[in-house]
């Protein structure tokens, strides 16, 4: 089975990926976007990826959100894995961290150390590149007194040495992962349900109708674990609204509110349903 993953090799998602397949047996490909991960599945060139989702600092990966939500249609949330982060800061030598001109990384990992950088590393100059792993071969190419965040895995791969560990603002550091499959992939796994839906407003002149839309759920005590807007693309003020609930989507009670939301709002579309410990990645 072809896995796409965050790529190059190295990064956390390369970790996760490892870490959430287990004993399964599959063939992971790099993509150089979380959007070509995505996209891989939607073509077929690849059967299952595995993408960052939210992160417990940063929140939610945009990348990933708009791109299920606005670039795929035939793609679907089967499963998800958290996998705690542990950011280093790596050089390609010994390196006073003082010393340090440049800190280079992905941005979600910069913004998860900005605390670090401001108190450890104020003179040297933040750079954003694609990946945590780029970001540390960059730096065991250069001569410059550079260094990155990213996985110790990264600094073992590419011959750096780890400068300092630990690095991140917070140590309950946790990304959430998930696992994209063909639309139509039966889900397998253990664990409660999770929905996974998006969903957009009527418009400016049905005043309330985001309140009005959220109360289907609440009247029927629907669990809601995590709302979040993102623009919708159409003008300033047009939003559309992700949703993580509990339950699977044909629960009869779930399946009631969701029919009723369609009244409601444009463009609901289940992104996916799923145990929260599912892959549809066969073990073995």
């Amino acid at each position: 089975m072809r896995v796409a993953y965050l790529g190059p090799p190295g990064t956390y998602n390369d970790d996760a990926l490892r870490a959430a397949a287990g004993d399964s047996e599959l063939e992971a490909v790099a993509a150089p976007t979380v959007y070509d991960a995505v996209l891989a599945v939607e073509s077929g060139d690849a059967e299952r990826a595995l993408v960052p989702f939210e992160n417990s600092i940063e929140g939610s990966v945009r990348t990933t959100l708009d791109t299920l939500a606005l670039e795929t249609t035939d793609v679907a949330i089967v499963g998800e894995h958290d996998h705690p982060i542990r950011h280093s800061l790596i050089a390609r030598t010994e390196l006073v961290v003082d010393d340090v001109a440049a800190v280079l990384s992905h941005p979600q990992a910069n913004a998860q150390c900005a605390r670090f950088i401001r108190d450890r590393l104020p003179r040297a100059e933040v750079r954003s590149v694609p990946s945590t792993a780029d970001a540390v071969r960059q730096v065991s190419e250069s001569g410059e007194p550079w260094a990155a965040l990213g996985a110790r895995s990264a600094a073992e791969l590419y011959g750096c040495v780890v400068l300092a560990e630990g690095v991140e603002d917070e140590p309950d550091n946790v990304t959430r992962f998930v696992w994209i499959a063909p639309r139509g992939t039966q889900p397998s796994g253990t664990g409660p349900w999770r929905t996974t839906l998006v969903f957009s407003e009527l418009g400016a002149d049905h005043p309330g109708a985001l309140v009005d839309a959220l109360t289907e759920f609440s009247d029927r005590e629907v669990n809601l674990t995590r709302i979040e807007s993102r623009p919708l693309r159409r003008g300033l003020g047009r939003y559309m609204f992700f949703i993580d609930l509990d339950g699977a989507e044909d629960d009869p009670t779930v399946a009631e509110a969701i029919a009723r939301l369609r009244d409601k709002a444009e463009s609901v579309r289940i992104l996916g349903s799923y145990p929260v410990h599912g892959t549809g990645v066969p073990s073995g």
